[in-house]
């Protein structure tokens, strides 16, 4: 057995290994007993897929694809992140007029 991929958290390294055995490859993850002794917090650098010698080759071509669609995707969910930058600020902006309505009604029944 071999390291194929070495993840950066335990839910990388159950996706990395997904994909491998949906391409066919045997792989196993590591690292689920050191990570719970971080706590809560998703420990990085302990989680390691291992695939058998015959199969090192092929999954790591797997894991440079997989690398690479990853980072196309978050250079375009960034994209989509920065055009909704202004949503909890509308939010807030609607909150605050619908509070100052509010006291302003208050205020006319009060006379």
């Amino acid at each position: 057995m071999q390291i194929a991929y070495r993840a950066r958290d335990i839910t990388e390294a159950h996706i990395v290994a997904g994909l491998l055995r949906a391409n066919g490859i045997t792989a196993y993850v590591g690292g689920h007993y050191l990570q719970g002794a971080m706590g809560e917090i998703g420990a990085a650098d302990f989680s390691n897929i291992h695939v058998s010698d015959e199969d090192l080759y092929r999954s790591r071509e797997l894991v440079r694809e997989y690398e690479a669609r990853g980072q196309t995707e978050v250079s375009s969910s960034t994209e989509f992140s920065n055009s909704n930058e202004d949503k909890p600020t509308s939010y807030a902006r609607g909150f605050l007029m619908a509070l100052a309505i509010l006291v302003v009604v208050i205020l006319y029944l009060k006379r």
